[in-house]
């Protein structure tokens, strides 16, 4: 039998992404809630994240004849049954013991796209077989960077390709963590997390490189025959580069706020960079996406699929796998009556929903 939903997972229940954080700020302890909810410097990025998607306008259409619609979708040939996907995030298990196993699952089945940080604390092989245990064809992918010495990330980028990852993100906005105000070392204290990087042979190697440059991401398909994806880019001509190089997709990406503040919002950010690359590879998007109607204004802005970050942390932390499996369905619903009431049958369909007909 199917766990009943947990009760803050309603689609018709207004305000449940805020519950379920309250929920989830009671269980995750204090300085790892501070590490999760921090923004770089004043924050200003990450608190237009929300507000940005909710300011988009969409132009839905009529007499289509559309009926019930179809959540199914690609993602670099791989299917999925829903284009809302979870976006990477560190310490998971500090929320909740089974950590990247559970966020795994509870991915496989909702049918999304799982995209494993490159710090996990549990091993790519493990993450793998928890996923395929649910479903033998769930779709994740490594988030990576790369260290200094690019060769010492060898060993990781293989590990997760024997593991079944599908696709290697490689993070491009972060030369080194920007200053964020929150908790420090000595609160962490009672806390163990020597696992954080579980896939790391030298958990406390330097892991930014200072000086990423596109043939970076050849040498990633060359090293572990995955295609690569670029995370972080917010600039139409920075996308062309990264396209030029060889990237398979684009993932418009601020790191939710946590980097550069005062950085434009990934909704903002959104349309150039489809309208600079879009017809050429894959473009994604994350920050601040919260329901199905934000998820539904970044595909009718161009997106193939939206990342969500916190949000499925904070599933994770109240309801382990179940409640990530709950929170990418409750989004899903949304979307779908989002779609249906736009117009779209299909997810294909959604594209220029955000931007005026031409006449």
């Amino acid at each position: 039998m199917t766990p009943a939903r947990p009760s803050w997972a309603d689609p018709r229940r207004r305000g449940w992404p805020a519950e379920l954080a309250a929920l989830a700020q009671q269980v995750v302890p204090a300085p790892m809630w501070a590490y999760l909810e921090a923004g770089a410097r004043e924050g200003v990025t990450r608190d237009e994240a929300v507000d940005a998607w909710r300011a988009v306008r969409l132009w839905p259409r009529v007499l289509h004849g559309t009926g019930e619609p179809d959540t199914r979708g690609e993602v670099l040939g791989a299917p999925v049954r829903t284009p809302v996907g979870v976006a990477p995030t560190s310490m998971q298990r500090v929320v909740h013991p089974d950590g990247e196993l559970a966020m795994a699952a509870g991915a496989a089945a909702a049918g999304a796209l799982h995209v494993v940080s490159s710090n996990a604390g549990h091993r790519f092989s493990d993450i793998g077989e928890a996923a395929r245990a649910v479903d033998p064809d769930a779709v994740w992918w490594l988030q990576a960077y790369l260290p200094p010495d690019r060769e010492a990330a060898t060993p990781v980028l293989r590990a997760a390709a024997a593991a079944g990852a599908r696709a290697v993100a490689l993070t491009v906005d972060t030369p080194f963590p920007g200053t964020k105000y929150e908790p420090a070392e000595e609160d962490w204290q009672g806390h163990d997390l020597s696992w954080h990087r579980a896939n790391f042979a030298d958990a406390r190697a330097a892991r930014h490189h200072r000086g990423l440059r596109p043939e970076d991401l050849a040498w990633i398909t060359e090293t572990c025959g995955l295609p690569t994806v670029v995370k972080g880019v917010v600039r139409a001509d920075d996308a062309r580069r990264c396209v030029e190089a060889g990237a398979a997709g684009v993932w418009v990406s601020n790191h939710g706020g946590r980097q550069l503040d005062r950085t434009i919002s990934t909704a903002t950010a959104l349309p150039a960079v489809v309208a600079a690359v879009g017809h050429e590879a894959e473009v994604y998007v994350d920050g601040g996406v919260r329901s199905g109607l934000d998820a539904l204004a970044a595909l009718g802005l161009g997106a193939r699929a939206v990342l969500v970050g916190r949000p499925p942390v904070h599933a994770l932390a109240v309801a382990g796998a179940r409640g990530v499996q709950a929170l990418l369905e409750t989004l899903t619903e949304e979307l779908s009556e989002a779609l249906e009431l736009a117009g779209c049958s299909r997810l294909e369909q959604a594209q220029g929903l955000g931007a005026p007909p031409d006449l």
